[in-house]
């Protein structure tokens, strides 16, 4: 809820430091005082537009700030956790306008879009203008408001959800019949270019098998002449080899180990290295035994490699990849398929999504008209209580054409009223007056407003055009809806005014040539009197007295 207001250079306002509690609260003024003023500023401080004629003459910047306790507001809760922006059970937001017109908007001391501050807003304060039965003339106004008071946002949630399904895959569908062309034309394509590598069926490592055999068989002359001079070296030499050296330096330390028993290590070092060049000379015997040196298979190698390497550049990749490209175009071609067969699959997925949508709709508008039913009785009651003895309130559906729908389903509604017996129900911009209409309006939104999950709602002279008992009637429910959450009603009807848990008073007066608004809090002695001069204008009498502590004692 609302816990505190501070208001510094906004418009005629100096300063202003308001404290709110729970219930409800009433504003009251004189006329032109500037009853609204706080609302506005609250207004901006939440996200509304900023303009440089907002900041009071002569001053260089407004600055707006508004606390919040979060203590029973779970979703304002979860959208700071979501935007790393909580702080606790406490919110402060705050505003700053200069008079330049450049604005800066703040969310527990972080600076954040002014958008950013809008929707935070709306989980903190649900305001209900004078105006908001013009609103509730829109069809598209009155779907929405039937929709938060059944609280359908999951319900939305996936009927959007679905309608984007559904459009989405139509779109592909649109999309696939204009290029059905085009698409023919790369099937063909795909076709050319798959047909040359399956006739070339490579391997998948096979590309590097062939480069190493055919270097190995490329250089097999080389490799015989090296090779077999190195096994000269170590063992065919008759003349002199390693392994005669090696057995001659080995007789030699043999004789001396009877001298000094470290010769013994040294021999037992040669015979070893004599086993090593040994076993060196079998292994590069047996290597140039089976060595290759077929010029057939060496030129069979050229051939392929030359074929693999062509096909390669005209895929604009490196021969090692060539495997992976052909692999990769086997899959475009299978998902390409046949352009009639995927032209079908997408129609029955085009049918399948359109139905999941119209289902998704159809569980909407049965919840619509379960909780328009509701709705219709509480608000026929309300508006007699209002007097309208006769009254009646009712929402009328009517169903999209066959197969139509939106991302808000396939319902459209109106609301309709009976204000007199007799009368068919008919649109209620058609019917009502404009005083029955605003006492429907106001019905509607104290309905609606208790099932908001927003814990501080703002009546801002929603009593205009009500007078004498059904005043009386209205304050009586705001003050019920009070009792549950956070209130604040600006009004200049004293039966209303008298409701209220608590009361500020808004004044105007001038000072050296500015205007100034202030706004204060009245205790109960204060509160009597704004009442009677309600009541009586001017002139406050004794009667009016009385009759203001009467009004005070009944709510």
């Amino acid at each position: 809820m609302l816990a505190h207001l501070t208001i510094n250079n906004f418009a005629i306002v100096k300063k202003l430091d308001l404290e709110f509690r729970h219930g409800m609260t009433t504003i009251t003024g004189e006329t032109g005082a500037g009853k609204s003023i706080a609302i506005d500023a609250l207004g901006l401080c939440l996200g509304d537009r900023a303009e440089a004629s907002m900041v009071r003459p002569g001053e260089e910047k407004t600055e707006i700030s508004a606390s919040f306790s979060l203590s029973n507001n779970i979703a304002a809760k979860r959208w700071l956790e979501d935007n790393e922006l909580i702080d606790g059970d406490e919110c402060i937001v705050r505003r700053v306008i200069t008079k330049e017109g450049r604005s800066r908007a703040f969310i527990n001391g972080s600076p954040v879009p002014a958008s950013q501050q809008k929707s935070l807003g709306q989980l903190l304060i649900n305001i209900h203008g004078q105006h908001a039965h013009q609103q509730l003339m829109k069809s598209d106004s009155q779907l929405a408001l039937l929709d938060q008071y059944a609280s359908h946002h999951g319900l939305l949630a996936t009927m959007r959800q679905t309608y984007q399904a559904w459009r989405s895959a139509n779109v592909e569908l649109k999309h696939l019949r204009q290029n059905q062309q085009e698409l023919e034309a790369q099937r063909q394509l795909l076709e050319y270019q798959v047909k040359e590598l399956n006739e070339l069926a490579l391997g998948e490592t096979e590309f590097a098998e062939i480069e190493e055999e055919h270097k190995r068989l490329s250089s097999s002359g080389d490799i015989a002449l090296s090779g077999q001079s190195a096994l000269e070296m170590l063992t065919e030499n008759d003349d002199t080899n390693a392994v005669q050296l090696l057995k001659a330096a080995q007789s030699q330390l043999a004789t001396l180990s009877d001298i000094d028993p470290t010769f013994g290590e040294l021999v037992t070092m040669l015979e070893e290295a004599t086993i090593q060049a040994q076993e060196a000379g079998y292994e590069l015997t047996r290597y140039l035994e089976s060595l290759d040196m077929d010029p057939q298979r060496l030129q069979f190698l050229d051939e392929r490699m030359s074929k693999i390497m062509s096909l390669a550049r005209k895929h604009h990749v490196m021969p090692d990849e060539l495997y992976s490209t052909h692999q990769m175009l086997l899959a475009e071609l299978e998902k390409l398929g046949d352009g009639d067969s995927m032209l079908e699959a997408l129609e029955q997925d085009v049918a399948q999504k359109h139905q999941v949508c119209l289902e998704a709709a159809e569980k909407l508008s049965k919840s619509r008209l379960r909780y328009a039913k509701e709705l219709n009785k509480l608000i026929t009651q309300s508006m007699q209580e209002l007097n309208m003895e006769k009254g009646k309130f009712e929402i009328a559906f009517e169903r999209l054409p066959q197969g139509n729908v939106t991302p808000l389903g396939f319902d459209n509604i109106e609301f309709q009223v009976c204000t007199n017996p007799g009368q068919p129900l008919q649109s209620m911009a058609k019917v009502a007056s404009g005083g029955e209409l605003s006492r429907i309006s106001l019905a509607i939104q104290v309905i609606t407003a208790q099932k908001v999950e927003t814990p501080s709602l703002i009546f801002d002279e929603v009593d205009v055009g009500i007078s004498g008992p059904t005043a009386a009637i209205v304050g009586k429910m705001l003050r019920k809806l009070g009792n549950s959450t956070q209130v604040l009603c600006v009004t200049h009807l004293p039966q209303v005014a008298g409701c209220g848990h608590q009361q500020m008073f808004v004044s105007k007066e001038t000072k050296a040539g500015k205007t100034l608004t202030q706004m204060r809090p009245l205790d109960d002695t204060a509160r009597v009197s704004e009442l009677a001069r309600l009541l009586g204008g001017s002139e406050i009498t004794e009667h009016t007295l009385a009759n203001a502590r009467e009004l005070l004692v009944a709510a």
